[in-house]
């Protein structure tokens, strides 16, 4: 019985897609409207990331742009028809449409000429490969694939990533534009800190007087349905002897991806805590005064902070030849490496304030502009309908 609801299920949602897909060809008949931003996303229910930033931005300046909103919270929720039909429309009718991230919908379209679609990925940087880079590796795309590669333009953080980034998405190098990463405009505005860290004091009592520790790897797994963490890393005893009476308290960020949480002891749960529901890691980088990750994209942000950052990875071998780098990890990294829990106490006792060149050589190539002004940027292209980038790409 169940095998026969899979299959009814799974055919429900191929005559769901095709109907949208037919929709679209339908509405690409009525006028483009040249006002119109759709924000769509499979990967948050809020305004958030990226998209809050960039709709902050045009609400602030009174731009005559009007902004939509299409947001799940991931890409295997359910869609209703009239999710459908609505996403169909703004995608064939909108000026601008922008992705935050992976969104299947929209690759088997043929994008009209006068529609921008646009990807603002989530992560900033690029270190992993991902996308085209990874064909041939473990889940890695068919080279006939279509994901990603009806990006009108991509919004990077830098130059020196548009040539990883052009590689991972299938486009040429000329529509990766490097305005920054809106979301890191935050990391640049004082009053927004200051008012986040006094925020979470009392949303995070447990972290008043504290020197924060914040332990945030990424997944394990080839996607978001395999993703894993393998907890067995965490030696919960060790960490709690040598830290529990120094000022610390350790929070878990697990990724959101991994569906099975951390499971804390309960003889040291006055000392772990689990803050993976926060969907906004960027605000507790703010209250963060050493941060624990592996292969995140966190580092960039967090680097932004001028604030160190150890590097455990206990699988870097495997990781790499599953994975795989766009540079040389050990190069890489603005910090150090630990590969085992031994390590990773050493790596926290020796930890100090003092800011290594490594850590500016790293934001110097990672970031074009170190100026909080990303946002504008990027609505400054909307207003001008990229028509600076149009005229570079026609030279």
């Amino acid at each position: 019985m169940r095998k026969i609801k899979r299959k009814i299920r799974k055919i429900f949602n191929k005559s769901k897609k095709a109907f949208f897909r037919v929709l679209y060809l339908f509405f690409k008949i009525f006028p483009v409207n040249d006002k119109r931003v759709a924000f769509l996303s499979d990967s948050r229910e809020t305004i958030s990331g990226n998209f809050k930033y960039i709709s902050d931005e045009i609400s602030s300046r009174n731009a005559d742009l009007n902004a939509v909103y299409v947001l799940k919270k991931t890409n295997s929720a359910a869609k209703t028809i009239w999710e459908y039909t609505r996403i169909a429309w703004l995608i064939a009718t909108s000026k601008f449409v922008i992705l935050d991230d992976f969104y299947p919908l929209v690759y088997p379209l043929k994008i009209r000429k006068n529609v921008n679609l646009i990807q603002v990925w989530h992560a900033v940087g690029a270190f992993k490969t991902f996308g085209f880079s990874r064909v041939g590796l473990p889940g890695g795309p068919s080279v006939n694939s279509k994901n990603h590669k009806n990006y009108t333009w991509a919004i990077v953080s830098s130059a020196n990533v548009a040539p990883f980034y052009a590689e991972g998405f299938g486009i040429s190098q000329h529509k990766v534009l490097p305005l920054g990463a809106p979301r890191t405009d935050i990391f640049f505005d004082e009053d927004y800190k200051s008012g986040v860290v006094e925020r979470l004091k009392n949303e995070l009592p447990f972290i008043k007087d504290k020197k924060v520790i914040l332990y945030a790897p990424t997944f394990r797994g080839n996607g978001q349905r395999s993703a894993y963490y393998n907890y067995d890393w965490i030696d919960f005893s060790s960490l709690y002897r040598n830290f529990k009476n120094e000022n610390y308290v350790f929070l878990f960020k697990i990724h959101p991806f991994v569906r099975q949480p951390v499971n804390i002891p309960e003889e040291y749960k006055d000392f772990f805590f689990d803050v993976s529901s926060f969907r906004e890691i960027n605000d507790l980088l703010l209250v963060t005064d050493l941060l624990i990750t592996d292969y995140s994209s966190v580092v960039f942000e967090f680097s932004l902070l001028r604030k160190k950052t150890i590097f455990y990875v206990p699988d870097l071998e495997e990781y790499t030849a599953t994975r795989d780098f766009y540079v040389d990890y050990e190069k890489f990294v603005p910090g150090p490496i630990a590969r085992n829990n031994s390590e990773l106490i050493s790596n926290i006792k020796s930890f100090n304030e003092e800011i290594p060149d490594s850590l500016q050589n790293f934001l110097n190539f990672y970031f074009e502009d170190l100026d909080g002004n990303s946002s504008k940027r990027f609505v400054d292209a909307l207003e001008n309908n990229f028509k600076d980038y149009r005229n570079v790409n026609q030279m």
